[in-house]
C-alpha cells in the first residue's frame, strides 16, 4: 500500500491527538489547504468551542483585493488572532496546539504566533 500525502499527514497527526486526548485539555486544531486556513478550538469532549477560517465573510472582507487572499501568512495571522479572541470570549485561555501533521513553519507557525499574541496560552 502506498501512502499519499494526506495519509502520511494524518498518520503524523495521530500521536499528537492521542497525547492531547490523554491530557484532557482543549486543543487548537489547524487545517490548511492551498486556498484557505482553518482553526478550531475543540474541547476534551470533542465539542467545538470556537473556530475561525479564511472562509468567514469578515475575514474575506478584510483580505479583499490582496493577492492570494486566503492562502498566505497575512491571512493565517488574521485567523489566529480571531480564533484566540473567540476562545477568550468563550472562557478558554489554555489550549494544546494541534498542527494536524502539518510542518510547524510558514502559515501554521504564523497562525500559532498570532493566537499566542492575542492571549492564548500553549
Amino acid at each position: 500500500m502506498t501512502m499519499d500525502k494526506k495519509q502520511s499527514r494524518l498518520r503524523r497527526s495521530r500521536q499528537t491527538r492521542a497525547k492531547i486526548a490523554e491530557l484532557k485539555v482543549n486543543r487548537l486544531a489547524v487545517h490548511r489547504t492551498n486556498l484557505h486556513i482553518y482553526a478550531s478550538i475543540i474541547g476534551p469532549d470533542a465539542k467545538v468551542l470556537a473556530s475561525a477560517s479564511t472562509l468567514e465573510a469578515e475575514v474575506r472582507a478584510e483580505l479583499a483585493g490582496k493577492s492570494g487572499a486566503g492562502g498566505n501568512t497575512a491571512a493565517a495571522s488574521l485567523v489566529g488572532k480571531r480564533v484566540a479572541e473567540k476562545a477568550l470570549k468563550a472562557g478558554v485561555t489554555e489550549v494544546a496546539f494541534d498542527r494536524s501533521g502539518f510542518r510547524y513553519h510558514g502559515r501554521v507557525k504564523v497562525l500559532a504566533d498570532a493566537a499566542r499574541e492575542a492571549g492564548l496560552k500553549f
